[in-house]
């Protein structure tokens, strides 16, 4: 059988696997389920070879079916962004090829005109649902399992291709790190098209027979109730969503304020992810939960690759350490590997949890490797033996006046600004500076804020040269579905 079959999941196991409203599945539900959807969708075949089946469905029972029914089928799952306009969903959909797309009755009617104008297959789990389940076939490790689309944030998405061999190898290295087991309830509340939802919390979830509590969206009053009740020992969020329930708090009276802080304070774990997390929220978490937020890196294309330890410090504005039988090299920009600390290269990354293509695009596949690393496209430092993230090199690398400039450190230093409640740091052509930092600013509600005197604010908080050389204030900056700024929309804006 297929190394990510789940060994959890099996015809013999009663405990709790999913919660989704007021309904709890066992392992064994979960597992009939998963068996008669596969068979269902095999019908007749022997496997899928490889077939693309694309997933337009939010964190339910019914996603888990179609995700794990369709690794046992034998093809390749294709998760989508229920909050896609259609003209985003015609491009995935083109793009791998997909030819048949599992839905369910919500968003039926909406997709019906073009899965038939692009000729795809719509139905949902219940039309494929096998009265029995029947037959499966083995799968070969090196079979792909899945395709992840890449954000977008910098360049056009791309399809990323992970084997059964690369899935098991993203969740097995977490499940030693983060010390999951059969004790662990954790919300899962993230966008189900991305590795964070997927993988660290869905697939780890699973494997390590922990209980999952599904939600298609975070839906704030009913998880911090849960949360207030301790129903949750794991938390894992982007830091908006940390944001978020900081802002949430504002809102309530001291003492239920407490009751929820209280509930953050007696798990065993909470992680942020997705994008850096501003040491301000860090030290402002700390302070009302008591939890040292456990931030890590990773990519689609990787899974995880870098992560602040379960047991031992975790520094703020810090990714930590690679993950176990994850290999890390920092480079330069001549393709030395770099042995010295505090000099800033590139991530590379070698190891088990890397994919093994970008679908249908050899020449992308190619030039993301060298030496058999990937190039993450990540700039980072190590200090004191644990890695610090400056951005990525195409947008978050501004180099001004001689200097490369970190956007993510300039963005955490104007966070702490008490007028600022969100703020993107951006490189913007100039004929004196090569590029000139610009700050974007979402000011808090009440407030107002003038470049002299953010500049003046600035003046002893950071060099000259870092100093932003011009402001623009927005009522919020566009972000994708986990919470990253879309920096290229920015540039666009100035």
């Amino acid at each position: 059988m297929s190394e990510v079959l789940f060994p959890s999941l099996t015809s013999d196991q009663e405990t709790i696997a999913l919660v989704e409203n007021d309904k709890s599945y066992t392992y064994t539900e979960v597992n009939s389920r998963i068996n008669r959807f596969a068979s269902g969708l095999l019908g007749e075949a022997v496997d899928l070879e490889e077939e693309r089946v694309s997933l337009f469905l939010p964190a339910s029972m019914d996603y888990v079916t179609v995700l794990i029914g369709v690794w046992r089928a034998g093809g390749i799952a294709v998760p989508l962004n229920v909050a896609s306009p259609i003209s985003e969903l015609e491009y995935y959909l083109t793009c791998a090829r997909v030819t048949r797309l599992v839905t369910n009755s919500e968003y039926i009617d909406a997709l019906k005109p073009l899965c038939s104008e692009l000729g795809i297959s719509l139905g949902t789990v219940d039309e494929i649902l096998a009265k029995q389940p029947g037959s499966l076939p083995d799968m070969e490790p090196s079979r792909r399992a899945m395709m992840l689309f890449t954000s977008g944030t910098t360049n056009k998405p791309k399809g990323v291709v992970s084997t059964h061999h690369t899935i098991r190898a993203q969740i097995e290295t977490l499940l030693k790190a983060w010390a999951w087991t059969d004790k662990d309830v954790v919300p899962l509340f993230l966008p189900l098209h991305h590795i964070h939802g997927i993988i660290n919390i869905l697939c780890c979830g699973l494997w390590a027979r922990a209980k999952v509590h599904l939600f298609p969206k975070f839906d704030m009053p009913d998880i911090t109730a849960k949360v207030k009740d301790n129903v949750f020992n794991v938390f894992m969020a982007v830091p908006t969503i940390y944001v978020k329930l900081i802002q949430y708090f504002e809102s309530l009276n001291m003492e239920e304020v407490n009751a929820i802080c209280q509930g953050f304070k007696n798990m065993r774990l909470n992680i942020s992810g997705s994008a850096a997390c501003p040491a301000k929220l860090f030290e402002q978490w700390q302070s009302l939960t008591g939890q040292i937020l456990l931030e890590r890196y990773g990519m689609t294309e990787i899974g995880m690759g870098i992560s602040n330890p379960y047991n031992g410090v975790r520094r703020a504005g810090y990714i930590g350490q690679p993950l176990p039988g994850v290999d890390v090299q920092l480079f330069d920009e001549k393709h030395a590997p770099i042995s010295a600390e505090g000099v800033a290269g590139e991530i590379r990354i070698r190891g088990d949890n890397v994919f093994l293509e970008y679908w249908d695009n050899p020449e992308a596949t190619a030039e993301s490797f060298r030496d058999g690393w990937f190039c993450t496209g990540d700039v980072a430092v190590i200090e004191d033996g644990y890695y610090r993230i400056m951005g990525r090199s195409s947008i978050d690398i501004i180099k001004s006046g001689g200097y490369k400039l970190s956007a993510l450190e300039i963005e955490g230093m104007l966070l702490t600004h008490e007028d600022i409640r969100e703020v993107a740091v951006i490189g913007v052509e100039d004929e004196t500076w090569g590029e000139a930092v610009v700050a974007v600013i979402g000011i808090k509600e009440g407030a107002s804020l003038h470049y002299e005197d953010l500049k003046n604010w600035c003046d002893g908080k950071m060099s000259s040269y870092k100093i932003p050389k011009a402001i623009k204030i927005v009522d919020s900056l566009p972000r994708n579905a986990m919470g990253k700024v879309t920096k290229p929309d920015l540039k666009k804006l100035i």
